[in-house]
């Protein structure tokens, strides 16, 4: 979309209607939750009906949800992965009534790609409402940055020209690189920031060089001096624009002084805005976004799970009166939850979209396993994800944990905590939001600070296993402080977990070790990770890291900790 198309006065009105409208009709659905889940599972169960799936489980025979828990078993990926198969290769009326028109792909824990179906009836009634109630907050409060089409810096979005297809020729790629436009007819679908000078890059750059198109992003940014919003939902990418700022300047300065872009022609010289830039990295020791875009208002990001450790002291690299907008809470699989305020973690169920069923997070998850509904999770506690939709997951376990944050105008409020993989050398059946929360806990106890960290379990010879803590202290610490940190993460962690607790007091595992690493070291990986050719999006905050080589990658020569 051109930046005339963007600031279209009607396109934009008709953009802010259709944005508020979603958010005020979801709010008006958690009023009546009950009734919106009944109606979502009767469509569901109608227009799927007569698919070979339907027909196995029994579609027209169930009334009720009691009806529908007993016909279907709870499924994750794998258990659909033959039906999906299936249908990539160009079967019809296999789970689905529609066919997909696409299919979203996402990185499954084996690290393959997920084919997950998207049909023209899932974007109708699940996909888009969702999706444009999640811009709302930013609409609603952020106006003037959202109507500039040269006011925000999107990283999430990158539309590709030539996505690799499944076997039957239909587009595999990331929710992120999809013009929902021009598949699907949703003309107001196009992002904040995707009619910027930086979201359209040269066909000289090669789709899969990763790096270079970021830099070239970054570069465009800079030199307009009034960004003003960041869209981003990964924050490991918030966390390294101030690093990417300070890796590339030179070469950022020279291509705006040149009028060049990546060393070639682009437009006229710019040696004014150059040596402005200039003048700021000779006062100012530390390049931050902050003095590069002075009117920087709002970021829009995922701010709960790892990222809650760091977050609070990036977004002060982009100013001290930076808002920090909540992306929604789901998956390429669908929609859990969208912030419906502006709170700075929380989001409603999204009642409208579907079936959602909730386990206790500390419990197996299985095809048989007892579920709650919304109303019955309590606040202060973690779940599994279990959702049903119109787009043919049925009883689907997300792999998410989401955590109850409180119940407000009749839904639960929830927060991402991680993903549901265990960490379990001897039965202490760890989670990612419980070490979250006792890292959190540890730090605001000793007043410690870090840019990232990570854990495995080691033992050295004739120990029993222990869990090490690499961390990157954002100031040095000294010995003693890392020592009380590594004995008060130890009681912290016991009091998240009843079963580490335990294994601790049999003595099957020993105390946690802190592992202090040198300045930039997940950078220096996270950006490894990016140059051998994995999406900006992809590369993620991940807490337990028990592959060797990766571990040896991350904490190098490192000397033991404590």
């Amino acid at each position: 979309m051109s930046a005339g198309e963007w600031t279209n006065p009607d396109r934009l009105r008709r953009y802010r209607e259709r944005v508020l409208d979603e958010q005020r009709i979801l709010r008006e659905a958690c009023g009546d939750a009950d009734g919106h889940r009944q109606r979502v599972l009767e469509d569901m169960l109608a227009f799927n009906a007569d698919t070979e799936f339907g027909k196995k489980h029994g579609f027209r025979q169930i009334r009720d949800l009691d009806d529908f828990r007993k016909a279907v078993p709870i499924a994750d990926y794998a258990a659909l992965e033959p039906w999906i198969e299936r249908m990539a290769a160009g079967e019809s009326g296999l789970l689905t009534a529609d066919d997909p028109a696409l299919y979203f792909t996402s990185s499954g824990t084996t690290g393959a790609h997920k084919k997950i179906p998207v049909t023209p009836r899932f974007v109708q009634t699940v996909f888009m409402p969702f999706y444009y109630a999640m811009w709302a907050p930013m609409a609603e409060h952020f106006w003037d940055v959202v109507a500039r089409p040269d006011a925000v810096l999107n990283l999430k979005q990158d539309v590709l020209t030539t996505p690799r297809t499944t076997a039957s020729g239909r587009p595999h790629l990331g929710s992120s690189q999809v013009d929902f436009g021009a598949v699907f007819g949703e003309t107001l679908a196009a992002e904040p920031g995707t009619s910027a000078p930086w979201a359209e890059l040269p066909s000289f750059v090669p789709e899969d060089d990763h790096t270079e198109r970021q830099y070239l992003r970054l570069r465009l940014a800079v030199e307009n001096r009034d960004l003003q919003g960041i869209v981003a939902f990964n924050p490991a990418m918030i966390a390294a624009l101030p690093h990417q700022l300070g890796q590339w300047w030179p070469r950022i300065l020279k291509d705006i002084h040149d009028g060049t872009l990546g060393g070639r022609p682009h437009h006229s010289p710019n040696p004014r805005r150059a040596a402005v830039l200039e003048q700021l990295a000779r006062y100012h020791p530390t390049i931050r976004p902050s003095l590069v875009w002075p009117r920087m208002k709002v970021i829009l990001s995922w701010t709960t799970g790892v990222s809650s450790l760091y977050l609070h002291r990036v977004r002060e690299e982009f100013g001290a009166g930076v808002t920090l907008l909540p992306a929604p809470v789901g998956a390429s699989e669908g929609p859990v939850g969208v912030a419906l305020d502006r709170h700075s973690a929380a989001g409603s169920l999204v009642v409208t979209a579907a079936v959602h069923e909730f386990v206790d997070a500390d419990a197996d998850l299985g095809p048989d396993s007892q579920t709650l509904l919304p109303h019955e999770i309590e606040a202060n506690r973690d779940y599994h994800v279990v959702f049903s939709h119109v787009g043919g997951l049925y009883r689907y376990a997300l792999g998410d944990v989401v955590r109850v944050l409180d119940h407000a105008d009749g839904v639960p409020r929830l927060e991402y905590v991680g993903r549901s993989t265990l960490s379990n050398a001897v039965g202490e059946r760890l989670r990612d939001g419980q070490v979250v929360r006792a890292l959190r806990d540890a730090l605001a106890a000793t007043g410690l600070e870090v840019r990232n960290a990570a854990c495995r379990v080691a033992a050295t010879g004739g120990t029993e296993p222990y869990y090490t803590f690499a961390v990157e202290p954002r100031t040095a610490w000294s010995d003693h402080e890392t020592s009380r940190f590594a004995r008060l993460l130890d009681t912290s962690l016991c009091g998240e977990s009843a079963d580490y607790r335990r294994v601790r007091a049999e003595g099957r595992l020993d105390a946690a070790s802190v592992l202090r690493l040198p300045e930039g070291a997940f950078q220096r990986q996270w950006d490894a990770t990016v140059a051998s050719g994995v999406r900006f999006t992809q590369v993620k905050d991940r807490l337990f890291r028990q592959d060797d080589a990766q571990w040896q990658r991350l904490t190098g020569d490192t000397p033991h900790g404590h």
